[in-house]
């Protein structure tokens, strides 16, 4: 009935006086009588309970755990509490309703347990309580805090709020409540910026402490789970530090509470949001209460409270000098009950009241079906029936248990650990008339329905903290766009973190992703990491103007060169060392050119397979020829000795067996390599992982390096027999000009070895081109270009006797 319990000054000097309950509580005065007007109702009802009638008494707990003891210990002694003691047999109570508060239903629950005698409480909803091997005779017909959590994380995830502020009273209510809201909002993002305790004993210094850190704390959504009591004080406080835009969430304990709904409240707890205990309908609950005045109760002292407290007066009369002497302005008791006495007089939506209405009638409903009990069909052993004149409450408990019934269109009934049906309607604060708040219903929760379905809102009706349509936003850390990732600051909690970026080839593509997934193998992040495109393809194109130009200007200008051989080739310095085999060099070196163009474009199984085969046959035919230039020029100086006669093994037809032989060998390498190992396109994604560069694998590493090593020693061999004819007499010596076209050559593919083991992705073609094209101008030049300046420009010495060295 009271707020707060006035502690006694415990000086230790002299006996402590009793504690005052002050601060009358008009919402609780009203279920009070709303549990007066049910027991009426039942005893007046020719169907429940008939020729049996309820009695009651009430006892105020004055909303602690030490007058709530104080109470039940009335309860056991019976009517005369003062000198009674408990007697054997029949308890002189068979049931409790009560308490609203939990902390102070666990006492009273603990305090009847070895009595059994069953407890109803209608405002209780600490989830301890469901707890039947600790409370085996605790009931409630309000759902249990796990219920309630449940339906807040649900609410802190439909609305983003991952940063949040627990403020609980500092019992085992609370510190259930957070037990369970911790134990749901884990692993759904929403973390505690803090969790503070409002203490049991005011204390304005320990509450100032924990509105300093409200305000220095980042989370805008504040939950509270508290009693209006103890929520009371904390609350004017928190209003004259001027503390706003905090988003608040009641819990059912206070969230429909008429003592906050003063005009002075809306500019700090307006847009306050929370989940009440269903509203019910209790026929003629408005009439009943407005039957209550001084004059009809004059010796009943909380009926004097309550006027007093609704008018602001002190009631007089000639028998109470205390009254009397009050500073309050006197009041007569005719004063009539209006809506403005909201605490009082709000019947348009029951909800606590409508749970103590439904207590009430579940114990009469449990005791009409204990007394009407056929013989052979009770609960009990061998199926007997409980004795209706000596009524046992451990009896009674079990027909609490089974109950089941409808009232105002609800069923009513309890599983097996005392619990009903779990459901709440979603209240928001809103301004109302004359600026007080009015408790508007946005939505609804009910744990019955399946996952996912259990909570609806209307959140158009809502209006937010700050009077605002538009909600509140509260994280540690703004949302990760898509592309980038959450990571974790050492030492905070896993709501605060920075948003990285994707690493290349990783993307992300919701809000907040924990991490970043790879593309696959032939992918790649786009530029905002949001999604994977196709890798773009590389190769050395046509686009390439430069190596192409190169290679058909080598070509062509070989073929002119052959062309002016043919034109000419009947003078001596064409015919000179066999001129089949300048032909044959031209023809090679012409393919050599065009062979090039093979390695550009877009690899293929048959162009990786040509493009290699091409270049060492051709090269190798190229290179036999010169070896047969070489070894005839060497042949032709030494057979002028007398007695030598080599010459006749190097006649033409020997020399076209000794290019054959030279090329065939070539020819068998390649076979071999294209049988056993072929080169073919690959996908190198290692050197650039944002581009696939494709490119010719030589498929056997061997094999190439056997190609290139015969046409290295072709080379070579070509070189040494050069050299050692370099000084043979003659105005035209060509072994001084194979000799320098083979140092340009070996030169050329030396230098190509480590230019073509480094070069990443398509600049290793390119290499080789180059090589290869550098190497066809340096035998083009060194071999022809000395022999097209005699032709072309100094024919006077394109005769027998020059070429000789004769005069």
């Amino acid at each position: 009935m009271h707020y707060r319990v006035e502690p006694p000054d415990q000086n230790f000097t002299s006996k402590p006086a009793a504690s005052e309950c002050w601060g009358i509580d008009s919402r609780s005065f009203r279920w009070a009588q709303t549990m007066r007007l049910a027991v009426e109702e039942i005893n007046k009802s020719p169907n429940l309970l008939p020729n049996h009638t309820l009695g009651y008494k009430i006892y105020d707990s004055c909303a602690t755990h030490v007058a709530a003891q104080r109470a039940v210990l009335g309860i056991l002694n019976g009517p005369a509490e003062a000198h009674s003691s408990v007697c054997p047999g029949a308890s002189p109570v068979l049931a409790v309703v009560g308490d609203s508060g939990s902390s102070q239903s666990i006492v009273v629950s603990r305090t009847l347990q070895p009595f059994r005698i069953p407890m109803m409480s209608y405002f209780s909803t600490c989830a301890c309580l469901s707890n039947r091997k600790a409370f085996p005779t605790f009931f409630r017909v309000i759902p249990n805090d796990d219920f309630q959590v449940k339906a807040i994380a649900h609410l802190l995830r439909r609305f983003g709020w991952t940063w949040i502020g627990v403020v609980t009273e500092d019992d085992e209510y609370g510190r259930s409540a957070v037990q369970g809201l911790l134990k749901e909002i884990k692993n759904t993002g929403v973390c505690l910026a803090y969790q503070r305790m409002i203490p049991k004993v005011y204390s304005r210094e320990k509450i100032l402490e924990i509105l300093d850190v409200m305000k220095r704390s980042t989370a805008r959504v504040v939950i509270s789970f508290a009693a209006e009591g103890e929520l009371y004080p904390f609350l004017r406080e928190y209003m004259d530090q001027k503390i706003t835009g905090i988003q608040w969430i009641a819990s059912e304990a206070w969230v429909t509470a008429s003592v906050f709904t003063g005009s002075e409240f809306y500019p700090f707890l307006g847009g306050t949001i929370g989940f009440a205990v269903r509203q019910g309908q209790i026929p003629g609950l408005r009439n009943y209460l407005m039957s209550v005045d001084p004059l009809r109760y004059p010796n009943n002292p909380l009926v004097h409270e309550l006027w007093g407290a609704l008018y602001g007066c002190s009631l007089y009369t000639s028998n109470n000098t205390a009254q009397a002497s009050s500073q309050l302005p006197p009041c007569s008791g005719h004063e009539p009950l209006q809506e403005k006495h909201s605490a009082y007089m709000n019947t348009s939506s029951p909800r606590v009241a409508y749970n103590v209405y439904k207590a009430v009638y579940a114990i009469a409903h449990a005791l009409h079906n204990l007394v009407s009990c056929e013989p052979g069909e009770g609960p009990f052993q061998n199926s007997t029936c409980a004795d209706a004149t000596n009524i046992h409450p451990w009896e009674l408990q079990q027909y609490l248990q089974d109950v089941s019934f409808t009232i105002s269109g609800e069923e009513v009934d309890f599983d097996e650990n005392g619990d009903s049906i779990p459901s709440y309607d979603l209240i928001n604060w809103q301004r109302g008339a004359a600026g007080k708040i009015e408790f508007v219903n946005v939505g609804l929760y009910d744990g019955a329905k399946e996952a996912g379905k259990e909570l609806f809102i209307q959140e158009d009706a809502i209006i937010w903290a700050g009077h605002q349509r538009e909600v509140l936003v509260s994280v540690c850390s703004d949302s990760c766009a898509p592309g980038s990732r959450k990571a974790v600051r050492r030492g905070e909690p896993l709501c605060c973190f920075d948003c990285v970026p994707c690493d290349d080839g990783k993307i992300s593509k919701e809000r907040d992703s924990i991490d970043c997934s790879p593309c696959p193998e032939d992918y790649w992040s786009n530029v905002a990491r949001t999604e994977c495109i196709p890798k773009a393809v590389e190769y050395l194109t046509y686009d390439a103007m430069g190596l192409t130009v190169i290679a058909v200007v080598g070509a062509c200008l070989t073929i002119a060169v052959l062309a002016v051989f043919l034109y000419h080739r009947n003078t001596p310095i064409v015919r000179v060392n066999n001129s089949e085999l300048s032909f044959f060099t031209l023809l090679s070196l012409t393919l050599c050119f065009l062979c090039a163009l093979v390695f550009i474009g877009e690899p293929t199984p048959w162009s990786c397979m040509l493009r290699h085969t091409a270049f060492s046959i051709t090269f190798s035919l190229c290179i036999s020829c010169i070896l047969g230039k070489t070894l005839v020029v060497l042949a032709a100086f030494t057979a002028i000795r007398p007695g030598n006669n080599i010459m006749r093994w190097l006649g033409p037809k020997q020399q076209r067996v000794i290019i054959s032989a030279c090329t065939f060998v070539q020819v068998i390498i390649c076979a071999v390599w294209l049988i056993t190992a072929p080169p073919f396109p690959y996908k190198n994604t290692q050197y650039q992982r944002s581009k696939i560069i494709l490119e010719c694998s030589v498929g056997s590493d061997q094999a190439f390096w056997w190609v290139l090593g015969y046409i290295g020693l072709l080379a070579a061999l070509c070189f040494i027999l050069a050299f050692l004819a370099r000084k043979l007499p003659g105005n035209f010596n060509e072994a001084k000009y194979i000799t320098f076209s083979m140092l340009i050559f070996c030169a050329v593919w030396l230098a190509f070895i480590p230019a073509y083991v480094s070069s990443p992705g398509k600049f290793t073609v390119a290499v080789e081109i180059f090589a290869i094209l550098a190497s066809s101008f340096g035998l083009l030049l060194c071999l022809f270009a000395p022999k097209c300046y005699i032709i072309l420009l100094k024919p006077q010495k394109n005769t027998k006797q020059h070429l000789m060295g004769r005069k």
